[in-house]
Parts: C-alpha cells; structure tokens; sequence
C-alpha cells in the first residue's frame, strides 16, 4: 500500500538509503535541470533523483548505479514541487477522485479536503475506508474534521454527527481542524461542545481553521486566543495585513465567488509588503467551470502578475502551506525524502507544467495526460444512487408562509412579506418569484415557502445536491416540479430542469445524490450547459450550484431554510417550523 500521507515502511526507508550507495538505481534520474530550492530560496542547477514515491536526492552528484533507470533530460524545464490547495471542498458536483485526477493533471499534486459530505452520506467506518481508497490517487489526499454541519440538524441527527467529530480529529489522514463556520456558537453562545472539539484538536497537534468574513479585530483576537490558527475569509489587502499582524497563517482566495485574490496581492505590492512567508492561496471549493485553467496554477500566475517575486510565488502554493500544517517533511519542496511531486516548467515565470510527475508517476507529459485509470470502490463504503422510495404528492405542494426567501446575490438571502396569490397551478411570469421546497432525503419532512430572484420563467428545478444532501424544489409550476422530482428518483439523485412538462437538462449525480462519476472536463461542458439554460430563464447571478449548496447554510445571512424550519441567522431562531409529512 501506498503510505505516502504518514511513513514508509522500514523496507522501503532501507530502499532508499541503498539508492544513495549506488546498491540500488532510482527509477528516474532527471538530469542537467534548474529546480527550485526552498529552503535557499533560489533557483539551483543539478539533478534529481527518484525512486518510485520519493525523492531521493537533489543536487550536483550523479547515481553511481542507473540499471534500468529512466533517465529524463531536464535541460530545458525549471521545476517547482507539486503545488497545495489546502482548503478544498472535494464535492461541488466532482467528486474527490475526479477533482484529484485534474488537479494533479494540472501541477496540484496536494490536497487538504472537508469531510463534510462523508458525515452525511455513509456510516464513519465506510468514510475512514474510502479514506483508504484515496490514497491510490496521484495526488496526496488529506482531510479536516469538521466540528459543525454548517446548517441547523434535527437533535438525532445532530446527534449522529457529532458522535464522529472525535474519531476525525484523532484520524491520521486529517492535519486540521474545521472550518468552524459556527464560531459565533463558541464566542457569544457558550458552545461547550465546539470549544471541547477545538482543544481536542490541539491536544492532537492539528492545527485550527476559522471562517470569519468581515471580522473586528477584536473578533479576530477573541478567535486566535480559543485557538483559531488560520483564516481565509480576507477580503481585501487590509484583511490580509490584519490577519497576518494577529498572527493567523492567511489563506489568499480566489473563487467562482470571490475572486478576490488579484485585488488583495495588488493592494499588498503596492503596500510594499515584502514578506510570503504566512500566506497560501486558496481556491475554497470552486464550481467545475472555474477550473477550466487549474486550480493553484492561476493562483501563482496571479500573484507573479502582480509583481510578487517569483520565488515567494511558488512558496505561497507549496512549502508556506505544508508548513503550516506540519507536513513539510512530505510535501511542499523537493528535498530529499519528500514524496515525488514535480512541476516541469518551461520558464518560471510560467506556472503552468507542460509535464507532471505526482507520487514518482508521470501524470502528464509534455502536455499529454498520461494518468492510468484508478478504481475507488464506492459502493461498498455506502455511496451509492439515491433511493428515493416516497412519492410527492397533491397535499405536499401547499404554500402558505407568510416569509419568503429574496436573493441578494448568489448565496446571501433576506426575508420578504409574500403577498403573492399562491394558489394557482403556476406562478406569474411577470414576478420573479417561484415556489421552493427543501423536503428531507427520507421523506420526513419538508419546509415549503417562496423564493425570489432564482428564476423568471422556468418551471421546475429538481435537486438533490444541498449542504445537507436533502431535496431541493424550486420553480413556476407545481406539475412541472413534481415531474423534475420524479425524474431526479429515476437518474439516483441529480439536478433535472422541467419546464411545460418536458425535460430540459438532466445531471445525474450518483454517488449520493451529491457527486458525479463524470471526469472533470466533461462535469465543466455539462455545468456550463446548466448555468446557461438557469440564466435564459431567469436566474440573474453568477453561480447557481453555489446557490443550491448554501440555501440551508447557516454561516451565511440573513435568513435560511433548513431541515428545522426556515430560520432567522442572526438570532438562531425557527420563525417556521419544517412540516412533518
């Protein structure tokens, strides 16, 4: 078994030493190349040495013994280690094999993931096993635990999750803690149970990871005191200042929405900041089409534009993150003993690799993939096509809030007084509202109100994708709503569009209702296809899959609906009870 997330046996250790005595040959040589030392912050001349999943050696020597060496001219490329995302959400339509796959074809050979999704999907054990899974991957895989579910649960099931909170944080796969998104629990509601999973996980030597958008520097203070290590939530080059002043490792973000990360490294040149060493850059769980280019690779193209020294560039995305949690031993540079992650470049002013090597494998090369194709078992560890085996009726259909949701922009929603004459089949078209429903997977219950903002003309939006992997239904027709939720049973769980009765688009997801089995490059072509379709009938902001994601979401204002009810941010009140059916 690959164990390149936490040792090498101590076969293999002996292996690897023998390399350097000429007993064994490394199985590539990469010859006469410039790569970049981080330690010496500065680009050098040599070779390097791997064998098999790590790097045995860089510098001036040759091996003594090349039997059967792959040896690979390195003359006309600089190299750089792989590069970290170190706060993925590994689950917004891709899944973490297929988002792994790509970003490793793209030079991001180290991912630090959420765990969200497996709380919710399949039982601890069967996650801990796919966790096993992952490490076949070309890409390093680490994880958080998560501490809170970011919406509101039901007491049984809050219970359920927060039963597994202890055995994440003591995994060996998870480096982090969070992100808490329900700091104001810990900081104004006394939440006993959060601050105990926070010690718990500095007891463990894992660092912690808040969410504080928009933070006073006193909340700020108030949070690194409790523990909070990191922060990714700046907005501007001020934000990052302050954060970095407190003491906070700072994630720099730049994402389907909030791209913020030109303005912030701009701001900060201008500043004349000078100094790298605490900043990372982010990508926060993008949408498939904001990848089209990579993931960390526009990132250090930003930063370089900006007129960020591009040695500091290429640090922010490798050794600066590996730091900070800890793993600088396995990845994040190119000295010896890291594991194999290599970045071929054709100048260093372009992040971009024509040619990848990830775990000692080429990935790509000279711009053709080469990944071999990798089977993760699924369904045995519990992710399989949603079953729905309850039926939506006539009755279920009943909208009688007084409150409805508005959108702000894509994921900010405010209460609005409906006074609009729901009983009709459909919705007027001159109005931009349209009936929603969040109904619970098992069919327990569902809150029914009024959303505005999400759609013009379009009759029916089925999914099954949500923070919670529960039922979405939005749309202008009743029929055609419950036609898209027949629909979206017979594909396992997706995303289907109705309208007039007829199906427009359909997105299967059938790795729980959450996740598709398709590759990257082809979930980006389908994604589009959606956005496209929601934008001609109605939808006016830029991400409409961030907008399913967050509709219950609790980190967010002003108002939610959740499997409680629909529920005021703020005050964490229920104005409206969930029905149970």
């Amino acid at each position: 078994m690959n164990e390149t997330r936490f040792r090498w046996r101590n076969r293999q250790l002996r292996e690897h030493a023998a390399v350097i005595d000429g007993k064994t040959a490394p199985t590539k040589l990469i010859k006469n190349t410039t790569y970049l030392n981080v330690y010496m912050k500065k680009w050098m001349d040599g070779h390097i040495w791997l064998y098999h999943d790590r790097i045995i050696y860089t510098g001036k020597e040759l091996p003594s013994n090349t039997e059967g060496t792959e040896i690979i001219d390195g003359r006309d490329s600089y190299i750089v280690p792989g590069y970290v995302e170190p706060h993925a959400h590994p689950f917004q339509l891709y899944n973490p094999q297929s988002f792994a796959e790509y970003a490793a074809e793209t030079g991001t050979t180290t991912l630090v993931n959420d765990n969200l999704m497996w709380l919710f999907l399949t039982e601890k054990e069967k996650a801990f096993s796919l966790l096993e899974e992952f490490m076949k991957l070309p890409a390093t895989m680490y994880w958080w635990a998560r501490f809170d579910p970011q919406s509101v649960l039901r007491d049984e099931d809050r219970y359920a999750f927060d039963s597994q909170v202890p055995d994440w944080i003591a995994h060996d796969a998870v480096i982090q803690g969070g992100e808490l998104t329900a700091w104001p629990d810990v900081l104004h509601h006394g939440d006993e149970q959060l601050l105990h999973f926070m010690q718990e996980t500095k007891r463990s030597r894992k660092p912690l990871e808040a969410h504080l958008p928009g933070a006073s520097e006193q909340t700020l203070v108030k949070m690194r005191l409790l523990g909070m290590d990191s922060e990714h939530e700046a907005m501007t080059a001020e934000d990052v200042l302050k954060r970095l002043e407190i003491g906070y490792q700072t994630g720099l973000r730049y994402s389907s929405i909030r791209p913020d990360l030109p303005d912030i490294l701009s701001g900060l040149v201008e500043q004349g900041q000078e100094h790298f060493d605490h900043m990372m850059y982010t990508t926060d769980g993008s949408t498939p089409g904001f990848y089209r280019e990579g993931l960390i690779n526009p990132c250090i193209q930003i930063a370089i534009d900006a007129g960020v020294p591009a040695v500091d560039a290429y640090m922010m995305a490798t050794y600066q993150p590996a730091c900070h949690f800890g793993v600088q031993h396995r990845v994040g540079s190119l000295n010896a003993g890291r594991v194999a992650h290599l970045n071929f470049l054709s100048d260093p002013e372009d992040p971009n690799p024509h040619s990848v090597i990830a775990k000692g494998k080429w990935m790509k090369r000279g711009g053709k993939v080469l990944r071999e194709d990798t089977s993760i078992q699924w369904k045995k560890n519990g992710i399989k096509p949603l079953n729905i085996d309850w039926t939506l009726t006539e009755a279920d259909m009943q909208f009688s809030m007084p409150i409805g949701l508005d959108m702000v922009n894509d994921v900010i929603m405010k209460p609005y007084a409906i006074d609009t004459d729901v009983s009709p089949e459909r919705l007027n078209d001159d109005s931009k509202e349209s009936f929603l429903m969040l109904l619970d997977r098992e069919g327990k219950w569902m809150v029914n109100t009024l959303l505005k903002g999400f759609t013009q003309t379009l009759g029916a939006l089925a999914s099954s994708y949500s923070n919670t992997g529960d039922v979405i239904l939005t749309g202008k027709s009743r029929k055609d709503m419950n036609k898209a939720f027949q629909r979206m049973k017979e594909i396992g769980g997706g995303i289907v569009l109705v309208n007039d009765g007829n199906v427009l688009f359909e997105l299967p997801l059938p790795l729980g209702g959450v996740m598709s089995e398709l590759p990257m490059p082809d979930l980006i072509k389908e994604e589009a296809v959606l956005k496209q379709y929601l934008r001609d009938y109605g939808f006016s902001f830029n991400d409409p899959v961030y907008t399913l994601l967050f509709l219950s979401s609790m980190h967010l204002p002003y108002i939610r609906i959740t499997p409680l009810g629909i529920m005021d941010v703020k005050k964490k009140e229920v104005l409206f009870p969930s029905i149970m059916r």
